[in-house]
């Protein structure tokens, strides 16, 4: 009995001493896995940029989703993924990494903006502009405030706002980002489009009158004012605002050219608008110009003769067009017959059509038609009054 009380007594004490020594490893284990985790995360996180430098965008997002289960506080991570995936076009997942970090408590400040302008950025590329509105409306007051407002704009613009976008470019005006007049009148131009779709004149004009206050120079209310004009049978005011236009923008009159002849032409003003169109040609051909010409001028051989000059100097499609179809009109499709002279015709015509377009300077966007706006890039006066064989 007492020695197994003196056995009990000795091993105690080693029992004691192994049990301390296990728990210390232990705990020295833990920590050195603890410390292990992140870098090994961040070994994955570099790995993805490095796959996605590399356009291996699969393999990419494969070793984000790594890096984040071994360190899901890391917010950089959830943005890195997050913006990939919107990039993929893969908005609901980008969606759903971005409103996770919105949901931590812990997050700061700033990276809960970074986080709300992430998702505002999912909404728009999915086109969920109700919910893109609010989410920026949310970044107010923040260090994203300007781009908020600038994305705003454009949402309101892309979805005809138009109060709302006005109300919006005026906000931006005050924190200091330059003139948005130009833009206002733009704004003011589409609601007299609107007001005149829906019979309501008083406002068209009235939104007309606004616009050309807001930018004096600005070509468009002008051009507007003038087609207003015509429609409702006034060709005199037509002119007046077309002649104020040619004096003030005459690359933007090529426009209104043809319109301008005709106008003119219904006022009785033939031979002052044949002189305008006449001085406006000289200094810059155009084939708008020239075609507007071709109405106002009663004498053939001057038209042939300032058709076959201006062929000479700019041989274009769009011209030779014009000099077949007036020679075939003529009778004068000299060593062709009638309809070989039609054939050619129609051929070249369909030859030079992807020319006679009007091209966006900034994303290169075509139309057979002018737009204020381009509806590729939604910039406003992109498009040159000029069609592409012209340029």
């Amino acid at each position: 009995m007492d020695s197994e009380l003196q056995g009990l007594l000795v091993g105690l004490p080693i029992a004691f001493t192994l049990g301390f020594a296990l728990g210390w490893l232990g705990s020295r284990l833990d920590l050195r896995q603890q410390r292990r985790d992140p870098a090994y995360a961040s070994r994955a996180y570099l790995r993805g940029l490095n796959l996605l430098l590399n356009e291996q965008h699969d393999r990419a997002i494969d070793a984000f989703i790594e890096a984040i289960q071994k360190d899901p506080e890391t917010a950089d991570l959830h943005f890195a993924l997050g913006n990939l995936f919107r990039r993929r076009g893969e908005v609901e997942r980008a969606v759903r990494v971005h409103e996770h970090l919105l949901q931590r408590a812990d997050l700061p400040r700033a990276e809960r903006d970074r986080a709300q302008h992430a998702l505002a950025e999912d909404f728009m590329q999915a086109g969920l502009f109700d919910r893109a509105e609010k989410a920026w409306l949310a970044l107010e007051g923040s260090a994203f405030t300007t781009d908020a407002q600038l994305a705003l704009l454009a949402l309101y613009e892309r979805s005809r706002q138009w109060a709302e976008a006005s109300a919006t470019a005026r906000r931006l005006e005050q924190i200091g980002l330059g003139s948005f007049a130009v833009r206002l009148a733009h704004h003011r131009c589409e609601e007299a489009s609107e007001a005149d779709a829906r019979g309501d004149g008083a406002a068209a004009d009235a939104a007309l009158v606004e616009a050309r206050r807001l930018a004096p120079q600005a070509p468009r209310p002008m051009a507007e004012i003038g087609h207003r004009a015509a429609r409702r049978g006034d060709p005199a005011a037509a002119v007046a605002a077309w002649n104020e236009l040619l004096a003030l923008n005459p690359s933007a009159f090529n426009l209104v050219a043809v319109d301008y002849a005709r106008e003119a032409a219904a006022a009785g003003q033939q031979a002052e608008g044949f002189t305008r169109l006449l001085e406006a040609w000289r200094r810059d051909p155009g084939l708008d110009l020239l075609t507007a010409l071709e109405a106002l001028d009663a004498d053939p051989n001057r038209r042939a003769a300032r058709l076959q000059q201006h062929l000479r100097e700019h041989p274009t499609l769009g011209a030779a067009l014009l000099r077949l179809r007036n020679a075939e009109r003529a009778g004068q499709a000299q060593a062709l017959e009638p309809t070989d002279a039609r054939d050619l015709a129609d051929a070249i015509d369909r030859a030079g059509r992807p020319l006679r377009r009007y091209r966006c300077a900034a994303c290169a966007f075509e139309a057979n038609q002018y737009f204020w706006q381009c509806p590729g890039c939604l910039g406003w006066d992109t498009l040159p009054p000029r069609r592409m064989e012209e340029s």
